[in-house]
């Protein structure tokens, strides 16, 4: 099969960033194919640690015979070059086709010095265009590889030079940002090592990159989705489940919570778009059968880099029988904390510590977020052992008040208007939706007067405001009511589990505000979506339809992110910090990936100190291509 063929059912019209429009909700083609083709659930969620078969790979430079998966190899200095084209790949027992930088999956370790300049040559060996993004490394706008905005992408045939001077140290990735490419192996580690002594001491110094691989197209994973959103939710409440809540909590508290998830059209149980039906867990490039295994000697302290370089899956991580001590976060040292577990999302990266005092193999354990599956890798002191798999943990259920709807648990939804009799024909929105209407109309709200600088004892903000755009709008199916700003919670799943667990409140920056300035302005955004549609936003508003957000050159301003949806979004905002806000406004921690919660408040502040236009959206991969995503300017 020749390099074009084999990523032809890759691609669909490439828009000019990237962003998926017409093609996914109109596509002819929208026939849904068997998730677990002939294969054992459990073998594809474990893999078979298997990697590169089929032809010779069209690469000038490659090796002879085929990459292992989890060996992709180490490059050093400032002059490197990279090539992006097809890779067979066999990961589940079944052959498929990868897109891999240097022939490898994931793509080569870079690594680099504060201060150097370094040089990139991207070369496209695919039949369409391609681009690669440094994702948490600051440039020049035209070197940030997001095509429409900082370049004109990658053509086929074509090598682009990315040229810049590195300003940090710390531990960051790069990954594709053209269309879904992301989600079929073109990402790669970055570790900056300091210009000076390496503040951090550790005897061992390991990569982690955590991944989610399909054998499906990943259009095809879209399209299901269109058709049925919850497709890959084989964990729907049962009468079971009806019988035993009502024991728990009465009949007619339960009923009431059943029908208020049913008049909003979402399932309590939906943790993760998409999930281990499809998706098998990968540590390196390794499935949890192949084992990537990191060598220590007792008493050594070994130095951990986690990288989240997945499409759409959220890891809790733990290493059983160890302490972990995270001493950064998104490459940008904190104060050091020891924690049992910590939950990363996509696109974030931890460095953690760990020193084992015994001779024994130690499981590095990432369960997926929705309890479907894992990645796992093995510490050890010799080559081959292992050490035993935790048991995934009980998948949680998500409640009213995880979705911000101010304590009203079970059956406190009946308080609503209107909710005893379901979703009445005065209650449904545009097109027949229904949760974008059940909540208080905030239309006639004054959306600038949100105090933004305050909480009451329990971390929350009090009933908040919506922009008119929401109102009666068919993208939105749902709207937060009193979202929280607490930064101690642990997450759904990991409150009570008997483990400390890692908070944003725990991650504190060694260094003071690098920008003291009281912000001149806040934008206040919605994370909107409606998931019975498949469709995402801010305030609503798709990218297609939405204007810059433009940002004066050096200017302090605030960005204030409210989570109306059901679903976690990891948000990146390209080329420029974002300093994390504790609850009462305070400078908590310097980051390039904030994660927000559903039913939750994060702020941050932003310094307008690079010039161009920037890309800023939900790292969930799907939830980005179908229209969490903007354009920021600094002019």
């Amino acid at each position: 099969m020749q390099a074009s063929s084999a990523v032809a059912l890759l691609t669909v019209a490439h828009s000019r960033v990237g962003i998926i429009r017409a093609p996914l909700s109109g596509c002819p083609a929208l026939k849904v194919f068997p998730a677990t083709h002939d294969h054992s659930r459990r073998r594809f969620v474990t893999g078979l640690g298997l990697v590169a078969a089929g032809a010779h790979l069209p690469f000038a430079a490659a090796t002879s015979g085929y990459p292992t998966a989890g060996t992709a190899p180490e490059l050093r200095g400032t002059e490197f070059d990279l090539a992006i084209g097809p890779l067979p790949v066999n990961l589940t027992g079944r052959a498929s086709t990868a897109i891999a930088i240097n022939g490898t999956l994931p793509g080569p370790l870079l690594r680099w010095r504060e201060g150097d300049t370094v040089s990139v040559r991207v070369a496209n060996r695919l039949g369409v265009d391609t681009s690669i993004h440094w994702h948490g490394i600051l440039l020049p706008s035209n070197m940030d590889g997001v095509p429409g905005f900082s370049f004109h992408g990658i053509h086929p045939g074509e090598t682009f030079t990315y040229r810049f001077q590195l300003k940090q140290a710390g531990t960051y990735w790069y990954h594709a940002h053209s269309s879904l490419q992301e989600a079929k192996g073109v990402y790669g580690a970055i570790v900056v090592e300091p210009r000076d002594a390496d503040p951090v001491a550790a005897d061992r110094d390991y990569v982690v990159l955590l991944s989610d691989w399909s054998d499906e197209d990943p259009y095809a994973i879209v399209r299901k989705l269109k058709i049925q959103a919850d497709y890959y939710n084989r964990h729907q409440q049962t009468v079971g489940d009806l019988f035993r809540d009502a024991r728990r909590d009465g009949w007619k508290a339960t009923v009431a919570d059943r029908k208020a998830w049913g008049a909003m059209r979402m399932s309590p149980t939906d943790l993760a778009d998409v999930n281990a039906i499809t998706y098998t867990y990968l540590v390196n490039g390794v499935t949890p059968d192949g084992n990537w295994t990191g060598l220590f000697k007792r008493g050594e302290t070994v130095r951990l880099r986690f990288i989240n370089g997945s499409a759409m899956t959220f890891f809790d991580v733990r290493i059983p029988g160890l302490k972990m001590t995270v001493v950064s976060a998104d490459g940008q040292p904190v104060h050091a904390v020891s924690v049992d577990e910590f939950r990363i999302g996509v696109a974030e990266t931890y460095d953690v510590l760990v020193t084992p005092q015994e001779e024994q193999p130690y499981t590095i354990f990432a369960q997926a977020m929705d309890r479907g599956g894992y990645a796992r890798g093995t510490l050890s002191p010799r080559a081959g052992l292992q050490a035993p798999v935790p048991a995934l943990d009980a998948r949680a259920v998500l409640t009213m008040e995880d979705m911000g709807h101010g304590g009203m648990g079970h059956g406190g939804m009946a308080a609503m208007k209107g909710m005893e009799g379901g979703c009445g024909a005065s209650m449904k929105g545009a097109e027949g939706s229904c949760g974008a209407t059940m909540q208080m109309d905030h239309s006639k709200m004054d959306h600038s007067n949100m105090d933004h600088s305050s909480s009451d004892a329990g971390g929350g903000a009090g009933m908040v405001s919506h922009p008119a755009s929401e109102i009666g709008n068919p993208a939105v199916d749902m709207q937060t009511m009193s979202p929280s700003k607490a930064l101690d919670d642990p997450g759904i799943g990991l409150r009570g589990n008997g483990r400390r667990v890692l908070t944003y409140a725990d991650l504190k920056s060694t260094f003071s505000d690098p920008d003291p300035r009281e912000p001149g302005r806040t934008v206040e955004l919605h994370l909107t979506g409606n998931m019975e549609r498949y469709v995402w936003g801010f305030d609503g508003i798709p990218f297609s339809k939405a204007e810059p957000i433009r940002l004066n050159y050096g200017e302090r301003m605030r960005i204030v992110l409210v989570n109306d949806t059901m679903m976690e979004h990891p948000i990146h905002l390209h080329g420029l910090w974002s300093d994390l806000e504790s609850a009462d406004g305070q400078f908590q921690v310097r980051k390039h990936t904030v994660n927000v919660p559903p039913g939750h408040i994060r702020s941050y502040r932003v310094s307008a100190d690079a010039l161009g236009r920037w890309a800023y959206h939900c790292h969930m991969l799907l939830h980005m291509e179908l229209g969490m995503f903007r354009e920021v300017r600094v002019e």
